[in-house]
Order: C-alpha cells, then sequence, then structure tokens
C-alpha cells in the first residue's frame, strides 16, 4: 500500500519505468461510452466510415499528447500534477484551479460509476434474468464505488499491476467484438455511407478529445516515480499509444453498430443496449471485463483527486482523502439513474464544460514547462510566507489571470445541454472547440506576461 503523500520521490526510490505507462492508458479508456459516442458520429453527425476513421485517430493523438506532455513534469519534480501546480500558481494561488478541478472530478467519477452500474445491471440480466429494482441499483451503485475506493486507497504499484492484466483481458475480447462484428457487419451498407460535411469531422475531433484531456493533470502522477533520465518523448509515445490502441477500434465498433442499429446513440442506459447487439458467450464476458475497467477508470481518478484533495490543505491521508469523493460520487451517481432522462446528453455536456475546466490549467502548466520551469523539492510543501513558491501574497498573479482569462473566454465559445456562452454560435463554439480556445488564451497570456521568479534554487525540466 502506498503512504507516499505530496512528498516529492527520492531520486533513489525512482525505479518505475516508462513500458508501465502504457497498460495504465489502455486502462483509462477501457470505458464503454466509446462505442456510444461512435455511434454518435454515424447518427448525428451523419460522417461516412472513413470520416470516423479520421476523428478516432486524431481524437487521441491530440488529447492524449498534451496529456504526455505534461505527463514529463512528474519526472522532474517527483509530485502530484496538482503539488507541481503550486510552482506555477502560487501556494495560495493553486488553490482556485485545484479546487475547479476537484470538483469536476466528481463529475467525472460520477459518470463512469454510473456506466459501471449499468454493466453490472445488465450482466445481471443477460446471465440470471433479474430486472433493475431502486434497491438493486444502489447496492450495484454502492459496491462499484466501493471498489474504485479500496483499489485507489493502495496507490500507483496496485493501479499499475491491476492495469497490465486487465489490458490484456480487454483487448483479447475487443478482438473477439471485432471478429464477431466483421462477419455480421453488413459492410456494403457501412462502406457506402456518404460523407458527412468537414464541420462535423472537427466536432467530433473536439469532442472525443475533450474526454481525454481531463486526465492531463493525473499524468504526473504515474510519472513521478521515473528516473530523471528517463525519456519524455518515450513517455508522450507510451501516453497516446495506450490511449489510441483502445480509443481507435472502441470508436469504429460503435460507428460500425450504428448502421444497423441506430438506437445505440440515443439510448438512456448504452451498456445494456450493446450487451442485446452481441450474443450471450460474447456479451457477458466482454461486459464483465469492462466493469474492471470502469473500476479501474474511478481508481485513477480517485487516487488523483486525493492529491488534489491534499493540495487544498486537508490534512488527512491520500486514501482518506479520496473518501469525500466516493461519497460524492456515490450521490451524484444516484440522482443521475434515478432521475436524469437522458444520460448521453448529459454525458457530452458535462464532457464539454470538464474540457474548458482542465484546459485552462492545462495552457498556463503547459506554457510553465515550455519557458523552462524549475521544481524545488522543499518548496513544493512549504506552505508558509517562507516558501519559495509564496511569491506576491502566496498568489503568482501572471498564472492566475492567464488561467481566469483562459476559463472565462472558453466557456464564452461553449454551448451545452443547460448553458450556451454568447459565443457559442460562432466557428470554434459550434464545433466543440471551446477548450481549444482556452489552452491559446490561458496559455498565450501567461507567455505574454512576465513570470515571478523563486527564492530558491531547483531542478530544471528540459522536455
Amino acid at each position: 500500500m502506498e503512504t507516499r503523500g505530496l512528498d516529492p520521490v527520492p531520486d533513489g526510490e525512482r525505479t518505475g519505468r516508462v513500458r508501465t505507462l502504457f497498460p495504465t492508458w489502455v486502462a483509462a479508456n477501457m470505458a464503454v461510452l466509446l462505442l456510444t459516442m461512435g455511434a454518435g458520429l454515424i447518427v448525428f453527425s451523419a460522417l461516412s466510415f472513413w470520416q470516423v476513421l479520421v476523428v478516432a485517430a486524431a481524437a487521441p493523438v491530440l488529447s492524449y499528447g498534451m496529456v504526455g506532455l505534461i505527463s514529463i513534469a512528474g519526472k522532474h519534480g517527483g509530485a502530484p500534477g496538482m503539488a507541481l501546480s503550486r510552482a506555477v500558481f502560487g501556494q495560495r494561488g493553486n488553490l482556485a484551479p485545484g479546487a475547479l478541478i476537484w470538483v469536476a472530478r466528481w463529475g467525472w467519477e460520477t459518470i463512469n460509476a454510473v456506466t459501471g452500474t449499468y454493466a453490472v445491471l445488465a450482466v445481471l440480466d443477460l446471465l440470471f434474468g433479474v430486472r433493475s429494482t431502486p434497491a438493486l441499483i444502489m447496492a450495484t451503485l454502492t459496491a462499484f464505488v466501493a471498489a474504485g475506493f479500496l483499489l485507489s486507497g493502495l496507490g500507483a504499484r496496485a493501479l499499475l499491476v491491476c492495469s497490465a492484466w486487465s489490458a490484456c483481458l480487454f483487448g483479447g475480447f475487443s478482438i473477439l467484438v471485432l471478429a464477431y462484428l466483421a462477419g455480421a457487419t453488413p459492410w456494403q451498407d457501412v462502406l457506402d455511407r456518404p460523407a458527412g460535411p468537414s464541420s462535423m469531422m472537427i466536432a467530433g475531433i473536439g469532442t472525443l478529445a475533450a474526454g481525454g484531456i481531463s486526465w492531463a493533470p493525473t499524468g504526473p502522477d504515474f510519472t513521478r516515480y521515473l528516473p530523471r533520465t528517463a525519456s519524455g518523448r518515450a513517455i508522450v509515445a507510451a501516453t497516446v499509444g495506450g490511449a489510441g490502441i483502445v480509443f481507435l477500434p472502441m470508436v469504429l465498433m460503435g460507428a460500425v453498430m450504428a448502421v444497423g442499429t441506430p438506437g445505440l446513440a440515443v439510448t438512456r442506459d448504452p451498456v445494456s443496449f450493446i450487451g442485446a447487439l452481441l450474443p450471450d458467450w460474447i456479451s457477458v464476458p466482454y461486459l464483465l471485463v469492462a466493469v474492471i475497467g470502469m473500476v479501474l477508470i474511478n481508481a485513477m481518478s480517485m487516487y488523483s483527486a486525493g492529491f488534489t484533495a491534499q493540495t487544498l490543505g486537508f490534512r488527512v491521508p491520500r486514501a482518506w482523502a479520496v473518501g469525500t469523493n466516493a461519497a460524492i460520487s456515490l450521490f451524484l451517481g444516484t440522482l443521475l439513474m434515478m432521475v436524469a432522462n437522458s444520460f448521453i446528453d448529459l454525458f457530452i455536456s458535462f464532457l464539454n464544460l470538464l474540457a474548458v475546466t482542465f484546459s485552462a490549467w492545462i495552457g498556463v502548466f503547459g506554457m510553465d514547462q515550455l519557458r523552462g520551469r524549475a521544481y524545488d523539492p522543499v518548496a513544493l510543501l512549504d506552505t508558509t510566507p517562507a516558501s519559495a513558491y509564496w511569491y506576491t501574497g502566496g498568489f503568482s498573479w501572471p498564472a492566475v489571470a492567464a488561467w481566469a482569462a483562459g476559463l472565462v473566454v472558453g466557456l464564452l465559445f461553449t454551448g451545452v445541454q443547460w448553458f450556451a456562452g454568447p459565443l457559442a454560435a460562432t466557428w470554434a463554439g459550434r464545433n466543440g472547440l471551446g477548450w481549444a480556445v482556452t489552452i491559446v488564451v490561458s496559455g498565450g497570456l501567461y507567455a505574454a506576461l512576465p513570470r515571478p521568479g523563486s527564492r530558491r534554487g531547483a531542478t530544471a525540466l528540459h522536455i
């Protein structure tokens, strides 16, 4: 069980290997909702198979390329992402983006917990004919959240081991599903679909990339055990490769399924719908493995959420800090399953808002890396005015101002189910690129502003 919190990992304990990042990011993308999003590209965006292929290949390269670049900071600073963020925003200035990212994780964990619960309920129905009841839904949701909480409490090593095994299992069953679909799909209908508008391709890339972007602050959490000599290029390649090897076939599978069954794109319960499309001897083990994957996704998110809570001042062990997230996701998951009528619409709206939230931080933190950030391990943990990262009253005002400006401007270009910014009807807004505007504004403004210097020496970061 990992007991280390925010404190940087000493060089002597950095025995990790870059290759372990590959299954980690495979596990982070073992989400059945990728099938539904692939179906949406066919049903709502009216794209052809070849256009979906381009979208499914471009989205992980774009989003997880940024995750990989941010992850490089972990091997240099040896600390979690939101702890390293203190060097950028200041000890007090980091509280604002940290709190917003922490709250955003509640939504991500809730969406994933609900999807995992649907998967368990689908398996119970397929195997035993057990129908969902409010009591069964609550029991299943509670068990799912508890499993993620317990696994996250074990720490990085347990997550890496579980990710490696689940990646192999999920990969094997995905190949089986692909083989079945290859024989059962009316390929002439699939390939003869006319091409859709290019704007819908751009919007599809933007929407699919939005989910991956939310992992950026988590990246350093899994690279802080790597030696300083680890290759930055290898880190990016392992991150993009692990995500892409799952992302591409899952989105394509969803698109192929939607040609014959367009209901996949609009169903309230996407998991049981998918189970009904496949024979039981494939769907049952596939959904069981998918459940394991979704537990891992929640565990990874909770693992990082524990660090984020600690950076906000919760003076408790990381494992206990995660408990707050678990309780909140259980509460919100109950509301979503019992009350919400349109799960997919909520999910897409949430992804777009989530992307803007994380992108404001990415723009500033990423630009700070490019400007040659140096990390002082002592100053990262020193939250007093004596800290090298206290700056002016605890704030790095250029970073905080750039973050806030990027966030506000990004929201102006964002339109979702319950919110529409005044610029949502522009080209960037219509194509789901509010998060891209956020990165450009926050990163560009931070680059133009002078960066305050720290008051101690530190280890420079080189990409």
